[in-house]
């Protein structure tokens, strides 16, 4: 593991400083709400797709965030566009998260870097096509210990910092379609991505004494790299594409706020859920 903490001293932009109307305390302006509480974020894959979107809209509204990921020019990139852009804190470290030890040492690190530690997205995922007549063990244990026990020993940090960072923190898994419905060829992500669900259910019982939140997302097709090498199959996109409702896969910017959305105070009733962001795919059936 790596760390650099890199940040700046003021983790709250100026155009989203606290302000009032009506006399109440209520923020006046959207993005206020969606950066509430103003505590840290850690970002798992945050060095590209939608961990790298996540990490930018939480950014964006003041929210300090700690990016982890194995590519370590991703994870300083993504750092440096959210200090760029949007000013705050941002950090990045070389994390793997399939090795428990290192993830042991890191977390209390990202709270460190970024003064607390309220919030948490395991956007950390990998993918590979092989049906299970041809399923080879390597890539069941990789696939499942990336996408489903990395998260699951990560949250086993948290309880310690969230209970120093306060109310209103929360988790957000990414799941996917995959783990609603079947694929053949791709046995390991399915199970991973269903086991995601269970684990979320688990997981927000639990944090619930706590009065911490924990709930998931399921995107359909996304332009991330990890779909790159699928969308390079003639046809596959645009057979994708006419499946779908809105006729398009949806950009990472398009989970990433969703995502926003549930670790804020406007989603303070939620937990144990799961959202469904797929352009209207699994809501029909194909005659």
């Amino acid at each position: 593991m790596t760390s650099h903490p890199d940040r700046q001293s003021d983790p709250v932009p100026a155009n989203l400083a606290r302000a009032t109307t009506n006399g109440d305390d209520r923020p006046a302006v959207l993005g206020e709400r969606l950066g509430s509480p103003r505590t840290g974020v850690l970002v798992t894959g945050g060095g590209s797709g939608i961990g790298r979107d996540t990490a930018l809209a939480l950014a964006e509204v003041g929210r300090p965030v700690c990016v982890w990921d194995i590519d370590a020019s991703g994870a300083e990139e993504t750092a440096a566009l959210c200090r760029e852009r949007h000013g705050g804190v941002a950090t990045w470290s070389v994390v793997d998260v399939a090795d428990t030890s290192t993830v042991g040492r890191a977390v209390p690190d990202a709270e460190a870097s970024l003064g607390s530690l309220g919030g948490f997205v395991h956007a950390a995922g990998v993918s590979g096509a092989m049906p299970i007549d041809l399923l080879e063990d390597d890539l069941w244990d990789t696939t499942l210990n990336i996408n489903l026990r990395a998260g699951v020993m990560i949250c086993r940090q948290l309880i310690e910092p969230f209970r120093r960072a306060g109310p209103g923190s929360a988790v957000v898994f990414i799941s996917s379609i995959e783990g609603l419905f079947g694929s053949a060829f791709i046995t390991a992500y399915c199970a991973s991505k269903g086991g995601v669900l269970g684990v979320m259910r688990s997981i927000a019982q639990r944090f619930a004494a706590e009065g911490f939140r924990v709930n998931a997302v399921c995107p359909g097709a996304v332009d991330t790299p990890m779909l790159a090498p699928a969308f390079a199959l003639p046809g596959f996109r645009e057979q994708l594409e006419e499946r779908t409702p809105l006729q398009r896969v949806s950009t990472p910017d398009e989970i990433a706020r969703p995502i926003r959305f549930l670790l804020s105070d406007e989603a303070s009733f939620i937990t144990g859920a799961h959202l469904t962001i797929d352009g209207g795919l699994t809501a029909i059936t194909a005659v």
